[in-house]
């Protein structure tokens, strides 16, 4: 007989007793299939039935390959091995990339956004690197970095403008009613202002008011503006924080600004890729993303950003 003209036997059958041949236990397979064990047992059956022979001893604890399933399992796995790995061939396989953020930035500006990254990429795994040192694109194994940056750029580094660094003044709803109608510096000595380790609080206040606050004022010190940022969001005094940071707490009211003036901290913000990781799919798409949930619509490809 061709044997093309052999009948084949009931998939279910074949993927129950390659399952149960590999565990040896009824219950086990019926796990890892998502069926009861009963159904395992009788899908075994029915191909026992089908072969007209027995594949499978009944054993008071568990089961025993007979000599004629032994060899059949060995071609089933083989089998099965071979679907799967045709159908990984088929299938677009995820892509790891790394990129390199700061403590704030990764808080409250990018992990936020990853449920629509995902959403959207989903072969695409993107992996945070949270510090405050800068990485090495090369020795870290870093795909991207945000940096805060001025204008110096260097060859082997692509950069694209993400956000400027103005630095505005943030307390919470409640905070702000025990304030005048215009607040004068005066107001301060009655609050807390709240640091971190940029301590741009002197220069803030020389631009609102022409002078430092004075010694009255109550201060605040923290190590991360993420930390300053949910101080302000909890009532305990007023922050100073990049105005792209918390733009949806000001949005929808948990966050207000109690001086309208805002400070350019200098340095702004820049999405870096080495040049020649731009020519990956993932990469771009990535990069996309970026700027696209940043409002830079029109991505340039001539900056070269310092390592």
């Amino acid at each position: 007989m061709d044997i093309s003209e052999t009948p084949t036997p009931p998939l279910n059958g074949l993927r129950a007793f390659d399952a149960a041949g590999r565990y040896l236990n009824f219950r086990l397979a019926a796990e890892e299939l998502g069926v009861t064990q009963g159904a395992v047992a009788q899908q075994v059956r029915g191909l026992e039935a089908f072969l007209g022979i027995t594949l499978l001893d009944r054993l008071p604890r568990g089961l025993r390959l007979t000599e004629n399933g032994l060899r059949f399992h060995a071609e089933i796995s083989r089998a099965f091995d071979i679907i799967r790995t045709a159908t990984q061939t088929l299938q677009p396989q995820s892509t790891h990339l790394t990129i390199s953020v700061t403590p704030t930035f990764a808080a409250k500006w990018l992990i936020p956004r990853l449920p629509d990254f995902t959403a959207e990429n989903p072969h695409i795994d993107l992996r945070i690197v949270a510090t405050e040192k800068t990485s090495n694109f090369h020795s870290d194994g870093v795909d991207f970095a945000v940096r805060q940056t001025g204008s110096s750029f260097a060859a082997g580094l692509s950069a694209d403008f993400l956000f400027a660094h103005d630095i505005v003044s943030i307390c919470s709803p409640a905070l702000q009613s025990k304030l005048a109608r215009t607040p004068g510096i005066n107001d301060l000595d009655q609050l807390v202002l709240i640091h971190d380790s940029h301590n741009l609080w002197p220069e803030y206040l020389e631009l609102v008011f022409g002078r430092k606050v004075s010694d009255k004022a109550k201060a605040v010190r923290l190590n991360q503006t993420s930390l300053a940022i949910d101080a302000a969001l909890s009532g305990q005094g007023i922050a100073l924080a990049s105005r792209f940071l918390v733009e949806n707490d000001l949005k929808e009211g948990r966050l207000v600004q109690p001086f309208a003036e805002a400070l350019h901290g200098g340095s702004d913000f820049y999405l870096v890729i080495p040049r020649q990781s731009k020519k990956s799919d993932a990469c771009r798409q990535v990069r996309q993303w970026m700027l696209s949930q940043a409002g830079r619509s029109s991505p340039t490809d001539d900056k070269r950003a310092a390592p």
